[in-house]
């Protein structure tokens, strides 16, 4: 594999009306990347399919392989944080290529005691910390290295190739999980995934960025310059005080526990007031999916999202999620959920190209350890709130009273905003003060 040239990206005459959601692989670095994520992909989702079937081999308990999935999220929960910092603090390549080996390692030596039976249960949960340790690294060094393949106005475009990516890299290892285990054991699967990691460290080196790095020296000089310390605390100082990025993970928070865990909720509504049967929710879940690749590509579309874009875009998926509380039959349901889930891959889209534009790129990694830290965190809690939401108010209730919770958390963001907000005033004719005359936020709330 040779170099990409510095060049080879074109660089259209009209840039600004280029909306094709497919402009990021203009980039020759964007389409190794987008082959290498799919290839890593279906090798994650290869070993986390197989690893709950090994947990249920091993210990026949449905709550200890619940329990070997929270044990790889919880580092995301306590070092996400230090995680950013590290991607801060060292080149991009060189720390997405480095975690990615170490996957591949961790990978190899669970293939290998898979394959000699000398896998335990504690041993198992012990490499799902390590791997969940190692991701703390490679996740925000790996969407951020994406997206430095590509220039700002196409970042949209990324995002959503990345999502499409991801989608399929998952349907794709799904599937070879179940041949892979018959045809050639347990083992092969985990082996599988540690040849993704390794091709994807060898694709990364040959990458061109082109935009900037935040670990390279000259990031850090600029941010010595601007006080930044390099420390954990900074990233966090600059998340705290900007009103943007806590608007958006409010809406997203809200959004994530009231509203995103579709099947937990649809799934009692299919069976229980609807009582359609286990097969219906399969067809719901088939158009949920459905729906989630359709907005993904219209995502890509976008070009400069602003936090107002997934405010308005999570409102109309809660109140969305009220009528199909209300559907009186699956077929009404089905209309519904199409929507619904276009509305919210559009949302991660918008919301994930403000998250990586608004900090500079010194600092982007500990912002993204930040959103990693608190996502996680409504991860966890989601699901065990809206359980009890259920309990209380049923399928319907929960879908309805969370879908008003959402519309109505953004109607109240949108009435302070507009209270804190002064009109401008225009003093003099000096033309240097006109709103025309400065510079626009590139990711304006």
């Amino acid at each position: 594999m040779s170099t990409v040239p510095a060049d080879a990206a074109p660089r259209p005459a009209r840039a600004s009306a280029d909306r094709s959601p497919w402009r990021a692989l203009k980039y020759p670095s964007m389409r190794w990347w987008s082959v290498a994520h799919f290839v890593s992909g279906a090798g994650t989702w290869m070993q986390l399919t197989v690893q709950n079937l090994l947990v249920l081999q091993i210990t026949g308990s449905a709550a200890a392989t619940g329990l070997s999935l929270s044990v790889q999220a919880a580092p995301g929960l306590l070092m996400g944080l230090a995680g950013g910092a590290v991607v801060d603090r060292w080149p991009r390549k060189l720390t997405a290529a480095a975690s990615q080996a170490l996957l591949g390692v961790v990978a190899f030596v669970t293939a290998a005691l898979v394959a000699t039976d000398s896998m335990g249960l504690g041993t198992l949960m012990a490499l799902a910390a390590v791997t969940g340790l190692i991701a703390t690294v490679d996740g925000p060094a790996c969407s951020l290295l994406g997206n430095d393949l590509v220039r700002a106005e196409d970042l949209p475009s990324a995002i959503g190739l990345g999502s499409l990516v991801h989608n399929a890299g998952r349907l794709a290892g799904t599937a070879l999980a179940g041949v892979t285990v018959a045809f050639v054991g347990t083992a092969a699967a985990y082996a599988a995934n540690g040849v993704s990691f390794l091709f994807v460290a060898a694709v990364i080196p040959f990458l061109r960025l082109l935009r900037r790095d935040g670990g390279t020296p000259a990031a850090r000089a600029t941010a010595a310059a601007e006080g930044d310390d390099m420390t954990v605390r900074a990233g966090l100082a600059y998340f705290a005080r900007r009103p943007r990025l806590l608007a958006l993970a409010g809406i997203t928070g809200v959004s994530a526990v009231f509203g995103r865990n579709y099947g937990l909720t649809l799934a009692v509504l299919v069976t229980g007031p609807l009582a359609a049967g286990a097969g219906a929710f399969g067809t719901v879940s088939t158009v949920l999916a459905a729906g989630g690749i359709l907005g993904a590509v219209l995502g890509a579309r976008l070009r400069r999202p602003s936090v107002r874009t997934v405010g308005t875009l999570a409102a109309a998926g809660g109140l969305l999620q009220v009528a199909a509380a209300l559907s009186p039959s699956l077929a009404v349901l089905l209309v519904l959920v199409l929507p619904m889930a276009v509305v919210e891959s559009v949302s991660d889209t918008a919301g994930t190209t403000v998250l990586q534009t608004d900090p500079p790129a010194h600092l982007r990694g500990r912002v993204l350890g930040v959103w990693n830290t608190i996502s996680t965190g409504w991860g966890l809690a989601g699901p065990p709130a809206l359980g009890l939401l259920m309990e209380l108010a049923g399928a319907r209730g929960a879908l309805a009273a969370g879908g008003l919770l959402i519309a109505g958390a953004v109607a109240a963001g949108y009435a302070l905003r507009g209270r804190r907000t002064p009109a401008a005033v225009l003093l003099g004719d000096d033309p240097a003060a006109s709103p025309a005359a400065r510079p626009s936020l590139t990711t304006a709330a």
